[in-house]
């Protein structure tokens, strides 16, 4: 995907087609998961190479993604943290604690956004 867009997809490559909601606006972005008792799939930032977790309600896994969608790093984020920018990161995936290793979502891992398959 050349220009990304706030929307809606599915995220490929771990799991089979896991819902993820698309923050490509400067608005998007900033609420980010804030306000937000919890999150069915995931938020993709973009682009976004860090985060932080002030103001939010749980616990949250995030990955971070290179240009072409690998993993770089995955890291769990508990409420009142500042995570630290990622070198080489273009994007930020973010979901509830414990869901990407649920979805088997590693370092190395490529992954894709479409629509469902």
């Amino acid at each position: 995907m050349a220009r990304w867009e706030n929307g809606t997809g599915f995220l490929y490559g771990a799991d089979a087609g896991i819902p993820v909601e698309i923050a490509a606006s400067y608005r998007a972005r900033t609420r980010g998961l804030l306000g937000r008792e919890g999150i069915e799939g995931a938020l993709l930032l973009t682009p976004a190479n860090s985060v932080h977790t002030f103001r939010m309600r749980f616990a949250i896994d995030v990955a971070y993604l290179s240009r072409d969608l690998t993993v770089l790093a995955v890291r769990t984020m508990r409420p009142g943290r500042l995570g630290l920018p990622r070198l080489r990161a273009r994007h930020v995936l973010e979901a509830e604690a414990g869901a990407m290793a649920r979805w088997g979502l590693r370092t190395g891992l490529r992954l894709g956004v479409g629509p469902a398959r």
